[in-house]
């Protein structure tokens, strides 16, 4: 087995991430993918947890303008979709023999356990990926700001944002903007004070007052979640510090 720079990480993956190329729901093939980087991780010794955005299905801040809904009743929605890709992630996690278990912050007994942060650090330290649906279980809170959370509430060595087709932080939308400079390291305070969107400002503030570093990749290349648990540099790496100048 190789040396791990990290024993224990929580990958976040946005909803969007699982459309691949499609208008709106689930790629197959992407599912399929993040399923099997996740278990070349799993099989070297990482113990992994997830959480899953729900915006390929149903985006809450987007969709209570659209329908005119009220805000917090659309985020519960959006809640509920996430709930909906963590089921998918597992199902197909389980079909390649990675044993995998779903929390939701929400309750919903009759398809996955409920949140409880002792149950999930034993369910990592018995080798089962756990997967983290629901968000918070309030309104108003990204699953950015979600994975912050249970990234600091199970004690992560890494928190992981796989983003598809972007390779990390830029200075600008890389997309829109084909003179855009990519950050090979950033402060938490540099990416709060310039402004940058990769990551919601909360889930960035919590990682810093929890000192979990935070690598922004894209997971659309394959290997490199295997790579970056084995200490190599991949994508953006944020922290309190940066070794070297970008």
């Amino acid at each position: 087995m190789s040396k791990l720079a990290y024993q224990r990480i929580l990958l976040k993956l946005s909803g969007e991430a699982l459309m691949g190329t499609q208008i709106s729901g689930i790629d197959p093939g992407i599912v399929n993918q993040i399923a099997q980087e996740i278990k070349n991780a799993h099989e070297i010794g990482v113990q992994v947890a997830v959480v899953v955005g729900g915006g390929n299905i149903f985006r809450g801040v987007q969709s209570s303008a659209a329908l005119g809904m009220d805000r917090a009743a659309a985020d519960y929605v959006g809640m509920l979709a996430t709930v909906m890709n963590s089921l998918v992630l597992q199902g197909v996690l389980e079909s390649i023999k990675v044993t995998t278990r779903v929390q939701t912050a929400i309750e919903m007994r009759s398809i996955a356990e409920p949140y409880i942060r002792r149950r999930a650090v034993r369910h990592l330290e018995k080798g089962r990926v756990v997967i983290f649906g629901g968000g918070t279980g309030n309104p108003f809170f990204t699953t950015d700001t979600t994975a912050a959370l249970r990234a600091s509430e199970i004690d992560a060595d890494l928190l992981l944002m796989a983003k598809h087709g972007i390779d990390g932080v830029y200075d600008s939308d890389p997309k829109k903007n084909s003179s855009a400079k990519k950050f090979n390291y950033l402060t938490y305070n540099e990416v709060l004070s310039k402004e940058l969107k990769a990551i919601d400002a909360a889930a960035i503030a919590l990682a810093q007052e929890s000192r979990i570093p935070i690598v922004v990749f894209d997971f659309s290349s394959k290997g490199l979640i295997k790579q970056i648990v084995q200490g190599e540099t991949v994508g953006t790496l944020i922290r309190d510090s940066v070794p070297v100048k970008n």
